[in-house]
């Protein structure tokens, strides 16, 4: 590296990211959990549901259709008209079998029916392309593929009062599904920008954390052990250990997604916490039956994890996201113990360490950092995206090849985050950027394909510029 190039790392390393406009994101993310649309009602009659399925069938690609729609309709007709019935009775309030049975057929039927179109396929296209990103042979050399869920999961609007979850493919394997569900509250489609940056942690992180056997116990016993190692006590390496399923997904999520993911989840939880409290502060409690850590502590843990990343403005954005989160710094009570700011920092950022850099046995001795990072030249793409999305001219035709959804999902939030960022805007022409990707993706078209990011001839020698040319 030449003496241009390190003062221009050295440059970067300095900068400070412009979160100038984060208040309005917060606004706008409040404003979508306010709203009152709960998407298409649940198709609880039993006939009208198997005609309409029949009818999506086709609208679906080969992928999905024998992956999702095949098996589900299978186990439908086996159900029969008083086994789903049964199952509706059951769970009167749709949290477990019945909630997934009504969400896979939403699921197939907002594909094939068209509902939402251009922001569902937007919205398919950001899951598949981070679920193909973790598990495309480039990624992911030397690490075994994941012993359940190879397909990406297929999305859906809905449940509001939810807000985005999923439902992992040892879930969706109950009716015989091979991918898991996505959901997003309905208003998420009009805005709501700051949960699309949560993306990542419900596909990179639930979805891939449950296709693969023994992982999430392998992470919660090496981070309990890291946490006791560094005599770091109360109660903090079991109430770590004890949450290793959001704590995990949460760095994922940043390991995808940059550090946008770690900013737009403070945005985020101001958000709900003031729509749904009307205190918009992150929450210093955490209860003992919160299977989700305090936010204050995963606004810590983001700040690590984003220090962490392989990027020259790494260091900024840990000092921005551990200064905002600290804005909010009351009386921490986890499980109902008292912890001291000092013990809640460096626990969360032990376990950032532990998650992003320690190898585990689960995935061939590799760490979750070594399949995926975000690197310089991730940031170099969001740059120039960002130069497109806050643009007033119209949008190319033709896209560059070499970058992905989740650039284009980092790009609008950061884009957002700055001075005068206009939201709406930016939210319109991302879900315009990722519905043209979406036309031109393998999967969702007339041939089989579960991984697009494996499609791509092998050369001798490539002479293409290493950055894509986005102009």
């Amino acid at each position: 590296m030449d003496k241009k190039d390190l003062e221009i790392q050295a440059a970067k390393a300095k900068a400070k990211p412009d979160i100038t406009n984060l208040q309005k994101c917060i606004e706008d993310a409040r404003k979508a959990a306010m709203d009152g649309d709960t998407g298409p009602k649940d198709p609880t009659d039993y006939s009208q549901l198997r005609g309409r399925l029949e009818a999506c069938r086709e609208k679906l690609p080969p992928l999905y259709r024998e992956t999702v729609f095949k098996p589900y309709a299978a186990t439908l007709d086996e159900l029969g008209q008083s086994g789903f019935t049964k199952i509706l009775l059951r769970d009167p309030e749709r949290e477990s079998d019945a909630g997934l049975m009504l969400d896979v057929a939403h699921a197939i039927l907002q594909n094939g029916e068209g509902y939402n179109e251009t922001t569902t396929d937007g919205f398919q296209e950001v899951i598949s392309d981070l679920y193909d990103g973790f598990l495309s042979a480039e990624d992911r050399q030397g690490v075994k593929p994941p012993d359940k869920g190879t397909i990406p999961p297929l999305v859906k609007w809905g449940r509001p009062d939810f807000g985005p979850y999923t439902w992992p493919i040892d879930a969706a394997s109950i009716f015989g599904l091979e991918a898991g569900i996505v959901n997003l509250p309905p208003a998420n489609a009009k805005r709501g920008l700051l949960a699309w940056a949560a993306l990542g942690h419900e596909t990179t992180g639930h979805d891939i954390l449950y296709a693969d056997t023994g992982l999430l116990q392998e992470l919660a016993t090496k981070v309990r052990k890291a946490l006791e190692e560094q005599n770091v006590g109360q109660g903090l390496p079991d109430y770590w250990a004890d949450r290793i399923d959001e704590t995990a997904s949460d760095i994922l999520g940043i390991l995808n997604i940059g550090p946008s993911a770690g900013i737009g989840l403070i945005g985020y939880f101001r958000a709900l916490n003031e729509a749904y409290t009307g205190d918009g502060r992150l929450r210093n409690d955490g209860s003992e039956d919160d299977p989700h850590p305090a936010d204050i502590i995963r606004g810590y843990l983001a700040a690590s994890a984003v220090g962490l990343l392989k990027f020259g403005g790494a260091n900024g954005w840990a000092k921005t996201i551990l200064a905002e989160t600290e804005k909010d710094l009351a009386e921490i009570s986890l499980a109902g113990s008292v912890v001291s700011p000092k013990d809640a920092r460096q626990s969360a950022a032990i376990v950032a360490s532990t998650l992003m850099r320690t190898k585990m046995e689960c995935l061939d001795n590799h760490a979750l950092g070594d399949i995926q990072d975000w690197r310089d030249h991730d940031e170099t793409i969001t740059k120039k995206l960002r130069a497109i999305l806050t643009s007033a001219n119209q949008l190319p035709r033709k896209y560059a090849k070499g970058f992905y959804a989740a650039h284009v999902v980092a790009a609008a939030v950061t884009a957002a985050l700055s001075k005068n960022g206009d939201v709406d805007l930016v939210f319109g022409r991302m879900v315009t950027i990722l519905k043209t990707m979406h036309d031109g993706n393998a999967s969702w078209g007339p041939l089989y394909v579960a991984h697009p990011g494996d499609i791509a001839a092998i050369r001798a020698y490539s002479y293409a510029p290493l950055s894509p040319d986005i102009e």
